[in-house]
């Protein structure tokens, strides 16, 4: 990207990416932590994670305050403006994905006393592992401005709701064959829902990478599969 006449504006500039960059590395290692601590039941990690959520939350007011004033009081047009907008949607998206990764380390909290059956909790360690992939690809597609691999990212959204429909029905049958997971797998439910969200939060910033390089929105639908809303299991006769 070509330099400005006026030095500050490129540093202005190099302090949203610089900012973006270190909510990405706290929502990554959160997320991480998070489905570790899910894993392996420890609630001190999970503590961990949820006070590390308070950085991205200062982080997010820090871009979101200086993008305004850079808008203000450098009045950017084209690609310099679409990076400052830029900043202020991947920042809200990496500040959601913090939320997200709270609120599985918080269900491991509740849970931390329970200990069924390794297994069940497998398939949202599973989930969990390509989501993290999708984030780090996004997150190095936007400081490389790589529009391609973005796009991939972004395909790869229909995968993860397919794989959450799966495991939506296999933890219902869990419940169903024996009343006592119905606790640990409903919390279980809840931290696969927060996954699968972190996973369009990750599809959200490919859009704006696109954006970004282009000036233009992503045509097309965006790849959901969803169907969990509409998922029953029959008892078994």
């Amino acid at each position: 990207m070509p330099g400005h006449i006026v030095s500050s504006y490129d540093n202005d500039l190099e302090d949203l990416r610089r900012s973006i960059s270190e909510m990405g590395g706290v929502a990554e290692k959160m997320m991480a932590e998070a489905t570790d601590a899910l894993v392996r039941r420890d609630t001190a990690l999970a503590e961990a994670v949820i006070l590390a959520d308070k950085r991205l939350d200062t982080l997010q007011r820090e871009i979101e305050e200086r993008s305004v004033l850079l808008i203000a009081k450098r009045q950017p047009m084209a690609i310099d403006l679409r990076e400052t907008i830029s900043a202020i949607r991947v920042s809200g998206d990496l500040e959601r994905i913090g939320d997200l990764a709270k609120n599985v380390a918080k269900r491991v909290v509740a849970i931390s006393d329970q200990a069924p059956a390794q297994k069940i909790v497998q398939g949202v360690e599973h989930m969990s592992d390509l989501v993290q992939e999708q984030l780090k690809d996004v997150l190095d597609a936007f400081s490389s401005r790589d529009v391609k691999a973005a796009h991939d990212v972004w395909e790869r959204d229909g995968a993860i709701d397919a794989l959450y429909n799966s495991l939506f029905r296999e933890l219902l049958t869990y419940m169903m064959e024996d009343p006592r997971n119905i606790s640990f797998c409903t919390h279980l439910l809840f931290c696969a829902k927060n996954v699968e969200r972190i996973g369009d939060h990750t599809t959200n910033i490919a859009e704006t990478i696109h954006y970004l390089a282009t000036g233009e929105a992503l045509a097309g639908e965006r790849p959901k599969n969803d169907a969990s809303n509409y998922a029953t299991v029959t008892p078994a006769a």
